[in-house]
């Protein structure tokens, strides 16, 4: 089934101001995990899933319900994951997942690409080239702003926001060509990463809640695009957390 199948569609403001509402909550609601009155880790708001993840194994779950939400034109997909790293510690995952250059040697198939472009302090600015592949392939050009804050001496907090997104048809060929930001298939509108780094146990526990906002589902065209809509969120969440465990394991 080529890409062509897919019909080309563009961002409407009303679906990207219902994405930024869903953000100002979003990040409302983690205040109080900041300031003390809440835990700083998802994982230990229940006993049964921070077990999971002392033992070792990656949960991710829909951060509320059991599917996306639908708005006008679009879904958001709000995913949480949790991953436990033993003997590492917070100034190691910090200097990992701040070395922007390697991430496409971390982060690989995924990260076909990656470059810091500039950096101050606890601010960094990033390019990423994803893949995006399930049924069909898109390739995908981003740009992020993302900053770092420390609790305390333990805990990190991290958010990181897409600037652009821009899909790149025939990729590395001479044909390639970016297409204009919110234009194309709508596999990928805007992504919106918080990271919690806790070290403790002996090791560091590291959480990424990952809130995205992609096309709707069109009739007709469920099963070309449902896959890549309704699975790759889950799929790349868990597939971040596993990498950025093996790396730290194997250095």
């Amino acid at each position: 089934m080529s890409q062509a199948a897919a019909n080309i569609v563009q961002l409407k403001p009303r679906t990207l101001q219902a994405f930024e509402t869903y953000l100002r909550e979003a990040e409302a609601g983690m205040q109080p995990t900041l300031i003390g009155d809440r835990p700083f880790l998802w994982s230990d708001l229940d006993s049964n899933r921070s077990q999971q993840v002392r033992k070792g194994e990656i949960v991710a779950e829909f951060w509320s319900g059991q599917k996306p939400l639908e708005v006008p034109n679009g879904l958001i997909h709000d995913w949480v994951g949790a991953v436990f790293i033993p003997h590492a510690t917070a100034e190691g995952v910090l200097s990992l997942v701040q070395d922007y250059d390697n991430h496409k040697n971390i982060y690989q198939p995924e990260v076909m690409d990656s470059k810091l472009l500039a950096h101050d302090g606890n601010d960094f600015q990033i390019y990423l080239r994803l893949l995006k592949k399930k049924i069909i392939t898109v390739v995908l050009d981003t740009d992020h702003d993302v900053h770092y804050q420390s609790v305390d001496h333990t805990r990190w907090f991290c958010r990181s926001c897409t600037t652009r997104i821009a899909e790149v048809d025939d990729a590395g060929t001479p044909k390639e060509k970016v297409l204009a930001p919110d234009t194309g298939y709508g596999f990928l509108w805007r992504l919106y990463s918080c990271w919690r780094f806790q070290e403790r146990d002996d090791g560091v526990y590291t959480e990424c809640r990952a809130i995205s906002l992609t096309r709707d589902i069109p009739l007709g065209l469920a099963w070309i695009i449902e896959p890549i809509i309704r699975k790759l969120p889950k799929e790349s969440l868990i597939n971040t957390l596993k990498a950025t465990r093996e790396a730290l394991t194997a250095a």
